[in-house]
């Protein structure tokens, strides 16, 4: 009988519980596969970073499976930031080069000897890609706002605004960068139906 297959997302539901209305959440550390690079969204280096970040992901699931330890791979994931945290006008965020760290949850009896294994399988099949750029990070947000924005990428200034105003309402103030975790495919959704859950870092006021 097979083993039945992990899906974090389900198993941590409350964690991405998101609406419109920013709210609290209490976020444990937690382990991903991460790539970090810098420019614009899209851009050949991001491209480039998240094949090598799915090439690295399904490598490791499939070692898992054969060890019967089935999950599902993780969503796409970001955390972005300026340099220095400056504050940037909403109207030309879209046209500046941001720093970021693409991520993709792993669970966590993922260890680093098993990333190290999966980029020497990619290598012996000759998969060319960055991906000893793609590393396994603990990353703890502890208490952050939650939001769920729907429509285009662009337009996220608007649901982040809300949030800080909400983080200030709780005496807390919002930390530089924010976490972005991807619930459609802008392949296949339209850009004005986009689903994606936002989080913003705070700290006490």
């Amino acid at each position: 009988m097979a083993a039945e297959k992990l899906d974090m997302f389900k198993q941590h539901r409350e964690q991405y519980r998101a609406t419109k209305n920013p709210r609290l959440v209490e976020l444990p550390p937690v382990p991903y596969l991460c790539a970090e690079g810098y420019g614009k969204p899209g851009g050949p280096e991001f491209e480039a970073l998240i094949g090598a970040l799915y090439g690295v992901a399904y490598t490791v699931k499939f070692m898992m499976k054969e060890r019967g330890r089935d999950y599902v791979v993780g969503k796409l994931e970001g955390i972005w930031w300026f340099e220095g945290g400056e504050e940037v006008p909403a109207e030309a965020a879209a046209e500046m080069d941001w720093h970021y760290k693409l991520l993709s949850r792993v669970p966590d009896f993922v260890t680093a000897d098993d990333l190290d294994r999966a980029r020497a399988q990619l290598a012996d099949k000759g998969k060319r890609g960055p991906f000893d750029r793609v590393g396994l990070e603990v990353i703890d947000e502890g208490i952050v706002v939650q939001a769920l924005h729907i429509g285009t990428y662009a337009s996220e200034h608007v649901t982040i605004a809300a949030m800080h105003e909400f983080a200030r309402s709780e005496g807390c103030e919002p930390k530089p960068g924010h976490h972005e975790i991807y619930l459609s495919d802008p392949r296949r959704v339209e850009p004005d139906r986009l689903k994606t859950i936002l989080r913003q870092p705070i700290s006490e006021g």
